[in-house]
């Protein structure tokens, strides 16, 4: 009796003891019918650590089974789809290697890797191939080799891109899994086998075709499939980028580094976002011609805006305008008259936490030529206040507004549309680990956040990844709705930047502990940084939009 082990489940708060030790997940679940999911379960948490369903406990454990409802279990769903999608593919067209390159319109793009059409009937030959695996419930079967061989299979299943990215990254041992057959490799965890995916869709999307996925709400209903043609076409020309400097995945990326090219890829990179930055401001200039005078700037969090904005200035200058700041943070009405959210808190995030109205009434009066008093909030007293700073527009001068609500219509309503150039800045992270791991964008912007939280705000990894729920809802509701009225995107990610990233977030993530519910998402990035190889702070320029983060650079924030 002493060998027997004794499980904590979080979802019901009981304790199961005297369970023999090598008890698999799916075995507890089932053994003991534990409630408290939505879902059935995608994967489980042991000690706040992501694990899939047939993993073996031989010891004590806290353990949480998580399901669709849940960001891990959403992408544990989505890595699976994915593979069946990778297999079908394969079956249905053989001589065709395909990218999944990254997400749009609520779904996941894939392409050919050579660029070529895929016709109509060969993507519903696919889609139909996809759902006779799903019904034929074949397992996902995991193999942990040693990397040399696992190089090696890579390279004899055609898989080049897999290769060098696990034998840059340097780890001893390689996890791949196997459907029916057909191995790839992805970097986290699938679900036990295909009949555990309820519903998905395949249907042409410009080039390529677009997967689409179950809403988290409902796992029954598909995501509205909504077009995303202006954020389409800022990917793609970053990835148009990426292949003329023939780094694709970060593998290549490594071998640069390896190379000693990490100067001229950091080079290349800040030069393609100047260059973008530059474009913008001429095209404002041309339109300021037709009466632009108010330029918006709004993204997700981390994306970059602050410095975008001021980069912006200095091209705007250069083109022989005068740009003209105002923040939108100093038109919070009142602490006592700010919206609460359905839990009673004050919801920060809501645009009707600005005063509208006051906000209307000074931009008429500037753009009419008039002098306004501009207020300034006060933070610790939740007050707006004035001290005597005054604004009049002068000659070829134009407002310059950046925040989270700039491209809702709602905020500047009052003002014609002729008068209005709007942008949208967010990492649009194009570079992928491989042909088939994409990384998601919202990982790049935790990242940032994380690192430029902990050096200038005080928060710790633990404080960051705990809001970070919170912050992510009021984009979906506030943001992400908006950024199509954009006249145009700005992609802040750097092909370089998380390799940059990885020395100054490694030691902060490290600081969140084994017991702490955040830790299993400090372990994932961690986990996920392992495939860069460190790239240098002494190259970045000083004015580079990855200095908001990190610190060191030529702007003031």
């Amino acid at each position: 009796m002493n060998d027997l082990i004794s499980i904590y489940c979080k979802n019901n708060k009981k304790t199961y003891k005297d369970i023999h030790p090598g008890i698999s997940m799916t075995e507890l679940f089932k053994a003991n019918a534990i409630d408290g999911l939505k879902y059935q379960p995608t994967n489980v948490s042991v000690n706040n650590r992501i694990e899939n369903l047939d993993f073996r406990c031989w010891e004590s454990a806290d353990v949480e089974f998580l399901d669709y409802s849940s960001p891990s279990g959403l992408r544990t769903f989505v890595r699976s789809l994915c593979f069946v999608f990778l297999k079908a593919a394969k079956d249905v067209l053989p001589g065709v290697d395909m990218n999944l390159e990254h997400s749009i319109s609520k779904g996941y793009y894939a392409v050919a890797h050579d660029g070529h059409k895929i016709p109509e009937e060969s993507i519903a030959a696919i889609k139909q191939r996809m759902q006779e695996i799903i019904d034929a419930d074949i397992p996902f079967i995991r193999h942990r080799i040693r990397t040399k061989e696992a190089i090696s299979l890579f390279r004899k299943c055609g898989m080049p891109d897999k290769a060098e990215l696990i034998e840059t990254a340097g780890m001893a041992y390689t996890t791949y899994y196997e459907l029916d057959g057909y191995c790839n490799y992805f970097y986290e965890c699938l679900l036990p086998s295909t009949g555990c995916i309820n519903l998905f869709d395949l249907v042409p999307y410009f080039h390529g075709m677009l997967l689409r996925v179950p809403k988290q709400s409902d796992i029954n209903e598909l995501e509205p499939l909504i077009r995303q043609d202006k954020m389409f076409a800022a990917y793609e020309e970053h990835l148009t980028l990426l292949n003329a400097l023939h780094l694709d995945n970060v593998g290549d990326l490594n071998q640069a580094v390896r190379a000693g090219a990490s100067k001229k890829v950091i080079l290349v990179s800040e030069a393609m976002q100047e260059k973008q930055i530059s474009f913008i401001a001429e095209e404002i200039a041309r339109r300021y011609k037709e009466g632009v005078r108010l330029v918006l700037i709004s993204g997700p969090s981390s994306s970059g805006k602050t410095t975008t904005c001021k980069r912006l200035e200095v091209q705007l200058a250069t083109n022989l305008l005068n740009p003209i700041g105002i923040s939108l943070d100093d038109y919070f009405v009142n602490r006592d008259q700010t919206p609460k959210d359905e839990y009673g808190d004050y919801d920060f995030e809501s645009i009707y936490a600005l005063d509208l109205p006051k906000l209307n009434e000074d931009l008429d009066a500037l753009l009419a030529g008039k002098e306004i008093d501009i207020p300034t909030y006060d933070f610790t007293t939740g007050k707006r206040v004035y001290k005597g700073k005054k604004l009049k527009l002068e000659d070829r001068a134009v407002i310059v507004m950046e925040g989270i609500h700039a491209l809702n219509p709602i905020l500047t309503e009052q003002l014609p549309d002729s008068a209005k150039f709007r942008i949208y800045v967010s990492a649009l992270t194009t570079i992928s680990l491989d042909n088939h791991n994409w990384i998601p964008t919202t990982d790049n912007r935790l990242l940032r956040r994380i690192v430029r939280d902990y050096r200038y705000r005080g928060y710790s990894a633990k404080e960051t990844i705990a809001r970070w729920h919170s912050v992510r809802k009021g984009e979906d509701k506030w943001i992400f709705p908006f950024q199509e009225n954009a006249d145009a995107m700005f992609n802040s990610a750097m092909l370089y930047e998380l390799a940059a990233l990885r020395p100054f977030a490694e030691p902060i993530l490290l600081e969140v502990m084994e017991d702490e519910p955040e830790y299993a998402e400090a372990h994932r990035l961690l986990k996920f940084l392992r495939y860069f190889n460190y790239m240098p702070e002494e190259n970045l320029p000083r004015t580079s939009l990855l200095r908001e983060f990190v610190g060191g650079g030529s702007f003031s924030y």
